[in-house]
């Protein structure tokens, strides 16, 4: 049985864990809160505790921390990780986070390879995490130039064991780039979105929409300050992008323009339309 190593007991950490161990990996985790810790201990989340002496027999580690975080924990413990291991992060961007964990996994001896879940639940905490979260998921990975194949294929098989549907190849400067339209700029503006005065008076007056947009404005404000300023150049084009487009559409409303209007509704369901129909070819 291989063991895997979890840092970080939050909603994904936790969440990982759980479909580790019904996969039928052993599982170690580690949390920084004394109150996580013991949670996934007496709930059976993880089989024991992630420490400096359990950790090199960790075949898998998995750093389910904020960006820094998780290459300050590398940095601190890379001399005790087993040589030949696979690391993965499971952070939100990964320029801040590959290139110092390459170099870190280049000195010691074992792989890191970045890592990006496309799943996750507008609660967070351990407290929220299920063996399902994975299921059917998307995994981004962000391998090293011409990483092993063999190793790109262990860790597939790990993911595939725990749910995820397929596993995404590219690098960070893509996924960063990608990852500030289809994620962060949402966040975004579903939490601007929800500070309308007319939002207290919604009651009796929203329906689908109202819930789709407002749904990730319950977010943790610490961990996506963090993402969103370390993909500050990315996630700002594509908010002047917008900026620009949601102008458009005022000044068609403010000049009473019937056709300009008609004209940009109809294009943004065309483009949407489009890209449907792109995916589903």
């Amino acid at each position: 049985m291989e063991t895997v190593g979890v840092v970080g007991l939050g909603l994904m950490g936790a969440s990982l864990c759980k479909a580790l161990k019904a996969a039928g990996y052993a599982v170690l985790g580690l949390d920084i809160d004394p109150g996580t810790q013991q949670y996934a201990a007496l709930t059976g989340t993880v089989d024991g505790a992630l420490n400096d002496e359990t950790l090199p027999s960790c075949d898998f580690l998995f750093l389910a921390l904020y960006p820094q975080a998780a290459v300050d924990y590398l940095a601190a413990h890379a001399s005790r990780i087993r040589k030949g291991a696979i690391v993965a992060d499971l952070c939100g961007v990964k320029r801040a986070v590959c290139p110092p964990c390459f170099r870190l996994a280049a000195e010691n001896g074992f792989t890191y390879i970045g890592g990006h879940p496309m799943a996750g639940r507008q609660f967070s905490g351990i407290k929220y995490a299920q063996d399902s979260l994975y299921k059917n998921a998307t995994m981004i990975l962000v391998p090293r130039e011409n990483e092993d194949l063999f190793v790109l294929s262990r860790l597939r098989d790990l993911l595939h064991a725990v749910g995820f549907a397929h596993v995404t190849l590219t690098t960070a400067e893509k996924h960063d780039e990608m990852i500030a339209f289809t994620s962060q700029l949402a966040h975004v503006v579903s939490n601007a979105y929800i500070k309308s005065p007319t939002a207290n008076q919604h009651r009796s007056f929203s329906a689908g929409s109202y819930r789709d947009l407002t749904r990730v404005a319950k977010l943790n404000e610490t961990m996506w300050t963090e993402l969103f300023l370390e993909n500050a150049d990315y996630l700002g084009k594509e908010l002047d992008t917008l900026i620009a487009a949601l102008c458009d559409y005022r000044d068609a409303l403010a000049q009473g323009d019937e056709e300009k209007l008609k004209a940009l509704l109809k294009e943004g369901r065309q483009r949407k339309e489009e890209i449907d129909t792109e995916w589903k070819s």
